[in-house]
């Protein structure tokens, strides 16, 4: 009987070992329409994979802990992503995350009603995003010129992303082109009123892009499609279900600093995405060139950088268009 016993133990199945997650380091940036990137942090250990998330001030940041191989995917504007790409950052763009999420105020009771109205004005704008690059394309078409010293049409005064609002609060500033949520910020609580929002020139709505380190790519494909799989999970579920993708905008990501308010018209602002286009990036970074947003030591051909075989594979995985 004992004998029996044992053998029967002995035949039962060893319990299952539990297979340690697979690490990918992000760099984000925080902005309303950056939340479905963020939400990968809680919904893919699914696919075996933790993400750690780092968010940093703007984009062009992010590249020098990319080169350090300190991340491994971010989250940023086009333009940052190019210019990362054109001095040798050895990145891939993957997918596209969101469009939108700029806007040109005008301080309250300034009484700018449009863009000509900005002659003889000081303009905020953060240097090295997407937002430099929609001012000057628009001041252009507009006849307008510009310089961040005194003697032009307008006068650009650079500010980072989260001293925008406090500088037209302020009036140090007469308008400003800002981001997401912030611009809606500004216009609820009534110190900033909206001029346009800046996508009638060839570039049209800004894409902000995922991008994916070459060696994640190329040696880590495995762990590189899972995580893709994830992405367009958690965008179709913010997209799906607003209520979550309120509810993780506004308190894990901004600690309840905006409103539900703030976070519906930035979201009309800034849709979510996975998609993008070869030659949406080539004509912002033809854009970049003719405007010397970025210093590019060679502009890079979206041919060259842009691989989208990832997105298309889990799109057609979860069967999502």
């Amino acid at each position: 009987m004992l004998v029996s016993a044992v053998l029967g133990a002995c035949a039962l199945p060893a319990p299952a070992v539990a297979q340690t997650p697979d690490v990918v380091r992000l760099g984000n940036l925080k902005f309303a329409h950056y939340g479905a990137v963020s939400y990968m942090q809680e919904a893919c250990a699914k696919y075996n994979l933790k993400v750690e998330e780092r968010m940093f001030p703007k984009g062009p940041d992010i590249m020098p802990a990319i080169v350090a191989g300190e991340i491994d995917i971010a989250a940023l504007a086009s333009d940052g992503a190019i210019s990362g790409r054109a001095n040798g950052v050895p990145i891939y763009t993957v997918a596209g995350f969101a469009k939108g999420g700029a806007r040109l105020l005008a301080g309250a009771d300034t009484g700018i009603k449009d863009i000509q109205g900005l002659k003889g004005k000081k303009v905020g704008v953060t240097r090295g995003g997407a937002h430099e690059l929609l001012l000057y394309a628009e001041l252009e078409k507009a006849g307008l010129t510009w310089s961040d010293k005194p003697g032009k049409d307008v006068q650009i005064v650079f500010l980072a992303f989260a001293d925008l609002n406090q500088a037209l609060a302020a009036r140090q500033i007469d308008a400003m082109n800002q981001s997401e949520p912030q611009s809606s910020q500004a216009i609820n609580k009534k110190f900033g009123v909206e001029i346009m929002k800046p996508y009638t020139t060839k570039m049209g709505e800004p894409v902000r892009l995922l991008v994916m380190t070459e060696k994640m790519y190329n040696e880590k494909k495995d762990v590189a499609q899972r995580l893709m799989k994830c992405f367009v999970e958690t965008t179709a579920l913010f997209n799906k279900d607003p209520v979550l993708a309120e509810k993780y905008v506004r308190e894990s990501m901004f600690k309840g600093q905006i409103t539900p308010q703030d976070f519906k018209d930035a979201l009309d602002n800034a849709a979510y995405t996975y998609d993008v286009t070869p030659e949406h990036i080539d004509i912002t970074t033809d854009f970049m060139q003719k405007y010397g947003v970025g210093r590019m030591q060679k502009p890079p051909k979206a041919a060259e950088w842009v691989k989208l075989d990832l997105l298309q594979q889990a799109k057609a995985d979860l069967k999502v268009k």
